[in-house]
């Protein structure tokens, strides 16, 4: 940003502060009655339209000393508010005597100074290069039926835009002052204003802004209007009915197949809403190819599982049958392999190669995704007129000018300015935050410590209820109910509940912590907030998955001599297919749990609370409610706004990336739910809530880095999944070198006799090794049993030690992690090369509306040098020389 602007900021903001003092007497705001149109937008003489409302109750009731104390900092920040140029009009409620409603009204002189001051761009004339023709144009009539109704909300003009300047208003495409600027700049420009003006000052201490006055009770509420009912055309003139546009053509379940109007969204809710909209709608759409893959790879999991090889096996009467596994617990009763004959069926659907082939897939998917979505940006970043948002200064929060107390130096431009720590301070606060962080996060791995715990003692008991005692015995029931999928379905369960209470619990401690740290600005504020909240959701909803991929079953000794946790509880085994089907079944309770969870929530808990508040003031309904009092009915948005919408997607974008290898259906799964989500959030923001204040928004903010983390990183968990999760490495291996010579006694290459050579033999009498072992009762009908593992038999010189076949495995794994990573690593850099984050077009579109800026401010500059000349020099300048000096400009710029 050029100095001058910025000076020009810091005196706007000082005469903001000085332009307070109160006259000699209390400057109280007009009150009207209610005119009897529940349609209007204006204050009661028509003309003047509300741009803001403000809600406060009587204090009658309350003691004098609070009472007079609210009233004061009202009345003081009601003349602050009319000192700075804002017009007043109180109106008091219809339905209870105690409210009264404000209305805020910002004149044109105001509405241009807080333009310039927040550097909004506005038209200077109408774009006049001619799009491209697309290559989508030959199939639009295919995509025409999910387009919105082009009679209701028709294509928006384009202009070239510039920052806004008042001295240079003339250069603007001003076709009439009342809606040259949107209603969502004016509720902008409006809150701006709120947020700042002083209620009380004494000596150095300032105390402003309409949140402090809010969480104060002074006022029980401040929101923008909406410009009409949701389900009913307003018959006010001259009024768009646009929040009825969006829900008829948007948030209506009949219009769930239509493409969102993005351009009305960013109109009425402003750019910070519309490009979370935009990204969730590009994120659905990425989905939809990702989604019929994996749904391929689960259809030809279900087609092959009857005809595997190894799953036979395991089945077979004559082979599994007999094949009499050791106790998987201290306690635990012998079971033979075919008890387990539907939990290797289900294993087979997720644990083939065109698991593999998917996982390899996604990773090439995700990088796609990422790239195409910065290009999407960019074309938004400019239609919505975004592209120099961060390079301007960014104004600071209130909460941090209140705490403003000593003075520095500004690095940038060398004034004295006041901040709220020193260096130390901050030091202090950022050093307090990145404890506490890492207290609650230990506390989730504590939590995942008890469960786990947990699935060792309820492994004991359901062995004991779910085995019998005699082997060949089974019910239909425990063919499908095995102790293994018993423990994992209940501690999965109890782990979705655990991760609910404690994010219920660190929100308010993430907020706390960032509320202290006091950033200097919202965009810092919203970032620091994010990094905090997703490293705790990082580990409290992905911890139980990596236990179960990564450390389950891969630290259990062997029967003779197992390990223990914590010296007393014995470390559970996968299951002998391996532990896949249990982390399969872990995300399938996850990410279905929590998605019914929040679109329950979502959907019941505003319009329960909108209908009890409807209920509670039902005496009046009779009456005719204008405008201001239909929204306060409606819930108030969350002071965080969007943090939670984008932290759910982010958290489910991170399951349908990290773990995909074990759940081709996850990104089915989340395309559902994301077809949900758009229209519940579009009906939770257009019916149930009240107008949020619009925000500008270059982009998503903090949550791309952290996309593009989770992508990095899903390339090495899901190549660690396929490694040492899944048996497809150990079966490759089986299958190329260990069933033929010379460790195989097959002629060719194949599949048969693997159960047989991944399962080691036990001697029985061994137990007697360890006194632990004393509560397992010894056969007397056979004298070993079979265990997961690569081991030498019992007589063997190096009896129970890891065999060959082991080491093969081992090699292979690592080799595959290499190979597999460092392939996929560089496709995704090959991508992100060859794809460039900003279209051909834009960047063609950016140069000229630059260029004819700069040609505009020559053109204002030359105007007023002629004007000085024409006095100083006596003679006037000839048009011939105006015009060539307005060529030799712009062959400068």
């Amino acid at each position: 940003m050029k100095p001058d602007s910025m000076y020009n900021i810091m005196e706007e903001e000082e005469y903001e502060y000085q332009a307070v003092d109160l006259p000699d007497g209390p400057c109280f705001c007009p009150q009207v009655e209610f005119n009897g149109n529940p349609d209007s937008l204006y204050f009661s003489d028509g003309v003047r339209r509300i741009d803001f409302i403000l809600v406060y109750e009587d204090e009658d009731k309350k003691d004098f000393e609070k009472r007079h104390t609210i009233q004061r900092r009202r009345e003081y920040f009601e003349a602050s508010l009319m000192k700075m140029g804002i017009e007043l009009e109180a109106t008091p409620s219809v339905l209870d005597e105690k409210l009264t409603f404000v209305k805020v009204h910002m004149p044109w002189d105001v509405l241009c100074t807080y333009a310039e001051v927040l550097h909004i761009k506005l038209p200077i004339q109408p774009n006049d290069l001619s799009s491209r023709p697309s290559a989508w144009r030959y199939v639009s009539w295919v995509t025409k039926p999910f387009n919105p109704s082009e009679g209701r909300i028709g294509k928006e003009a384009e202009f070239f835009t510039a920052a806004f300047e008042k001295d240079r208003l003339d250069n603007f495409f001003v076709k009439d002052k009342d809606t040259f600027f949107t209603q969502a700049m004016r509720s902008r420009m409006a809150f701006y204003i709120l947020s700042r003006a002083p209620y009380e000052i004494r000596g150095s201490i300032k105390k402003f802004g309409i949140n402090k006055l809010l969480d104060g009770g002074v006022y029980r509420a401040a929101y923008p209007l909406h410009d009409s009912r949701f389900n009913v055309q307003s018959a006010e003139k001259g009024c768009n009915s646009e929040r009825f546009l969006l829900y008829e053509e948007w948030a209506h379940p009949k219009s769930f197949y239509k493409m969102q109007p993005l351009d009305l969204i960013r109109k009425y809710y402003g750019e910070k809403i519309g490009i979370y909209f935009a990204w969730l709608g590009f994120y659905t759409v990425m989905l939809m190819l990702a989604a019929i893959v994996g749904l391929g790879c689960f259809i030809y999991g279900f087609k092959t599982q009857e005809t595997s090889t190894w799953s036979k096996e395991v089945c077979d009467p004559e082979i599994g049958g007999k094949i009499v596994m050791c106790p998987q617990c201290d306690t635990c009763k012998y079971w033979t392999l075919n008890s387990t004959c539907n939990t290797s069926k289900k294993l087979c659907i997720f644990d083939n190669f065109g698991t593999l082939v998917f996982a390899v897939f996604m990773s090439v998917w995700v990088t796609l995704f990422l790239e195409f979505w910065k290009r999407y940006q960019a074309e938004l970043e400019y239609q919505w007129d975004t592209v120099e948002f961060l390079e301007q200064e960014e104004p600071p929060r209130p909460e941090y000018e209140a705490k403003c107390i000593y003075e520095r130096n500004n690095p940038v431009t060398g004034v004295k300015e006041k901040v709220p720590y020193t260096a130390c301070g901050r030091c202090f606060r950022i050093s307090l935050g990145i404890g506490t962080v890492l207290f609650w996060i230990m506390l989730i791995l504590a939590s995942i410590v008890a469960i786990t715990v947990y699935r060792l003692v309820v492994f004991i008991t359901f062995s004991a209820k779910l085995r019998n005692h005699n082997l060949m015995d089974f019910e239909p029931i425990r063919e499908y109910v095995t102790p293994q999928m018993a423990t994992s379905v209940t501690a999965s369960i109890i782990s979705f509940v655990v991760i609910m209470i404690l994010n219920m619990l660190y929100e308010k401690v993430a907020i706390w912590i960032t509320d202290f740290e006091l950033p200097r600005t919202k965009t810092d504020y919203e970032n620091s907030l994010t990094l905090k909240m997703f490293l705790f959701q990082f580990v409290n909803y992905y911890s139980s998955c990596f236990y179960i991929a990564f450390f389950k079953g891969k630290a259990v000794g062997y029967p003779g001599d197992p390990v223990y946790l914590l010296g007393k509880y014995r470390n559970e085994e996968c299951d002998p297919g391996g532990c896949l089907i249990e982390l399969t079944t872990q995300l399938a309770i996850i990410m279905g749990g929590k998605a019914i969870w929040n679109n329950i929530q979502e959907v019941l808990m505003p319009w329960v609370k909108n209908l009890i508040f409807r209920y509670c003031t039902r005496s009046g309904s009779e009456k005719v409610k204008p405008r201001w009092e239909q929204d306060y009915q409606l819930q108030a948005c969350s002071k965080l706004g969007l943090f939670y919408e984008y932290l759910e997607m982010v958290i489910q974008f991170g399951f349908v990336t990290l773990f995909v290898a074990s759940f081709p259906l996850a990104p089915v799964l989340a395309l559902i739910n994301n077809l949900c989500e758009i229209r519940v959030d579009a009906w939770k923001f257009t019916t149930q809530f009240r107008r949020i204040v619009p925000e500008k928004a270059q982009d998503i903010g903090a949550w791309q880095p952290i996309l593009q983390g989770v992508a990095i990183l899903a390339v090495a968990s899901n190549a660690m999944i396929i490694a040492f999760t899944s048996d497809m490495i150990p079966r490759l291996v089986y299958y190329w070198s260990f069933s033929v010579y010379p460790y195989g006694e097959h002629a060719n290459n194949t599949m048969e006799g693997y159960i047989n050579s991944s399962l080691s033999i036990f001697n029985i009498s061994d137990f007697k090794r360890n006194p632990r072992n004393t509560n397992i009762l010894l056969p007397y009908n056979f004298t070993t049993c079979r265990y997961r593992d690569f081991r030498y038999p019992p007589g063997h010189p190096r009896e129970y030690e890891q065999n060959a076949y082991y080491w093969h495995v081992i090699a292979a794994k690592m080799a595959f992690i290499i190979v597999v990573e460092h392939i996929v690593y560089f496709t995704k850099f090959i991508l992100s090369y060859v794809i460039p984050d900003v279209p051909y077009k834009v960047k063609e579109q950016m140069k000229r509306e630059k260029y004819l800026t700069q040609v505009i401010l020559h053109e204002t500059n030359l105007k007023l040098v002629t004007r000085r000349l024409k006095p100083a020099g006596g003679d006037d300048i000839t048009s011939a020389d105006a015009e060539m000096t307005k060529e030799e400009m712009e062959l400068d710029v």
